[in-house]
């Protein structure tokens, strides 16, 4: 397992990430310590998380209880230093505060009950879930349009955020701040305000990125390449498509899909031929379909980490084999034509 320098963060990083948003719905507290004991014997020691996981599904009642499982873990294994640990603060929506946005108020409290959660002093790289002011991810691009701004009440909102952020650094709260389900455009914002108030810079974005979906391979590549902003992909299997699992529209039992049937708006008329093109390409050269689409995301020109995420010790062990995988030019060309074909498939 290489490790990497997480952009201007200072942190060391390890080349893949584990994510943990089924433990605690889809995985039991023991299952979650399973995968988190295989993933540090691994050298995975990059974690993400988040207050509002447990996922499939998002409910008040179950939110931080993945980290109350990463708490437990930390307390009975011990070694904080050995991770380095990401979680982040749910913006506005239905669950968690209802119908408030983020602010410096609200980031304030909610670091400080992810860190009684985690049983640790300390957030390595602390991530907005998603823009207030909303954004194109999670299928919304087919209907997007950009919000009429407020562009002073934006700026001070920003403000605020990396004021507080600057605060909780200094106290020795988070380390490092960064952006999730963000656009070209807010991140820039972001970056402008940090470097002209001398605040501190979001040094990552997690973004969604894989075989099947690409939207960060233009304006979002070039500033990531520019500013050293590095994308933390989340899904490179496309929630499981790309393993193969639901070909021919199949939902196999305790799946993902089994509780969510059409993987929020992933499932669609054209998705299946493209999973049957990718399950191609790797067969005609010998791969394991999963660990292609994790190791294709780590060729990609712009600093890519994928989080990889399983329900069994089975898969995660085949994700993590992907930090073993290297794609010969030729796979890349058909990736390539196979992308061409299918350019959006969702």
């Amino acid at each position: 397992m290489q490790t990497l320098t997480l952009g201007k963060t200072g942190l060391t990083v390890s080349e893949l990430c584990l994510g943990t948003m089924t433990w605690g719905t889809q995985n039991t507290e023991a299952e979650g310590h399973a995968q988190a004991d295989m993933a540090v014997e691994a050298g995975v020691t990059f974690w993400d998380t988040a207050e509002m996981y447990p996922v499939n599904p998002v409910r008040a009642e179950t939110a931080g209880r993945t980290e109350e499982i990463i708490g437990t873990w930390l307390a009975s294994r011990g070694g904080r230093d050995r991770i380095v640990l990401a979680t982040k603060v749910a913006g506005k929506g239905p669950i968690l505060r209802p119908g408030e946005v983020t602010t410096g108020a609200v980031m304030r409290a909610a670091v400080d009950a992810s860190l009684k959660r985690l049983q640790t002093d300390y957030i390595d790289l602390y991530q907005l879930h998603w823009p207030n002011r909303g954004s194109y991810h999670f299928r919304q691009m087919w209907r997007y349009q950009p919000p009429k701004l407020d562009r002073a009440a934006e700026t001070a909102n920003m403000t605020d955020i990396l004021t507080t952020a600057q605060a909780l650094v200094t106290e020795g709260k988070i380390r490092a701040i960064g952006l999730s389900n963000e656009s070209v455009w807010g991140a820039a914002r972001w970056l402008h305000l940090a470097d002209t108030l001398g605040l501190p810079r979001m040094a990552t974005v997690q973004n969604e990125y894989s075989l099947l979906c690409r939207q960060f391979d233009t304006d979002w590549a070039e500033l990531s390449v520019i500013e050293d902003m590095p994308l933390l992909a989340f899904s490179p299997l496309a929630t499981g498509l790309l393993s193969g699992k639901y070909a021919g529209d199949v939902i196999p039992e305790g799946s993902r899909r089994s509780l969510n049937p059409d993987l929020s708006g992933r499932v669609t008329a054209q998705v299946f031929p493209a999973v049957a093109a990718y399950l191609g390409v790797a067969a005609r050269h010998g791969l394991d379909p999963c660990q292609m689409a994790i190791a294709f995301c780590r060729t990609r020109p712009f600093p890519t980490i994928p989080i990889i995420g399983a329900t069994t010790l089975g898969q995660l062990r085949t994700n993590i084999g992907a930090a073993g995988v290297t794609l010969s030019s030729e796979v890349l060309e058909d990736i390539a034509e196979t992308h061409r074909a299918y350019p959006a498939p969702y």
